[in-house]
């Protein structure tokens, strides 16, 4: 597949300096950008649905004691 990505003046010199530094073809950065970017997106989800996991685990642990308590209470 060819894709056209139009870049201002910034990221054009920016995409020069990193392909003259890396000595790499613009198009391999471009894609290893993409790449990098996709896996970070990617780990920041499941990094957020692990935390709503354990916000859950919590909650649930605080309602079982509060429900064992009442138990306790002889109800």
């Amino acid at each position: 597949m060819t894709a056209t990505v139009r870049l201002n003046e910034d990221l054009e010199s920016k995409l020069n300096r990193l392909s003259d530094v890396l000595h790499k073809k613009k198009s391999d950065i471009i894609r290893d950008a993409i790449s990098y970017y996709a896996t970070n997106i990617e780990k920041s989800k499941k990094s957020r649905i692990l935390m709503a996991v354990e916000k859950t685990k919590q909650s649930d642990k605080e309602e079982y004691k509060d429900f064992e308590g009442i138990l306790d209470d002889g109800i």
